[in-house]
């Protein structure tokens, strides 16, 4: 197999990133509230600390969704009949979606509360 060029790599990587972006709901809800946080971050003027965590619990939900839908798009690639074992797969792929999210929000409330409270 020929080495792929560097410019390959990232259309390939772009056009999966395009892929859920399109076709995941979930996703462009993550991203929707990602933009939300991110306005917040500026509008309460977070540090570069904070708003570094702020911005890798995104990339940690966004990565966790898009591993999500890698794993149930090969699932329904190969598995055509019921499978529990297909079934669990895509479950816990989903709950390492909702434990990132978790994670997030616990971030989220950790930097933003004490900011918010200070506003008052």
């Amino acid at each position: 197999m020929a080495k792929r060029s560097f410019n390959e790599s990232m259309n390939d990587a772009l056009s999966g990133i395009k892929h859920c972006v399109l076709t995941q709901r979930n996703i462009r809800i993550h991203l929707a509230v990602a933009v939300l946080v991110l306005l917040a971050s500026w509008l309460l003027g977070l540090s570069r600390l904070e708003l570094a965590v702020v911005v890798f619990a995104i990339a940690l939900v966004l990565t966790a969704e898009m591993f999500n839908t890698a794993v149930e798009e090969t699932i329904d690639l190969y598995v055509k009949t019921y499978s529990n074992a297909a079934r669990l797969a895509k479950h816990v792929a989903a709950g390492a979606v909702l434990t990132a999210a978790i994670c997030a929000v616990v971030i989220g409330l950790l930097i933003f509360v004490p900011h918010l409270y200070a506003l008052l």
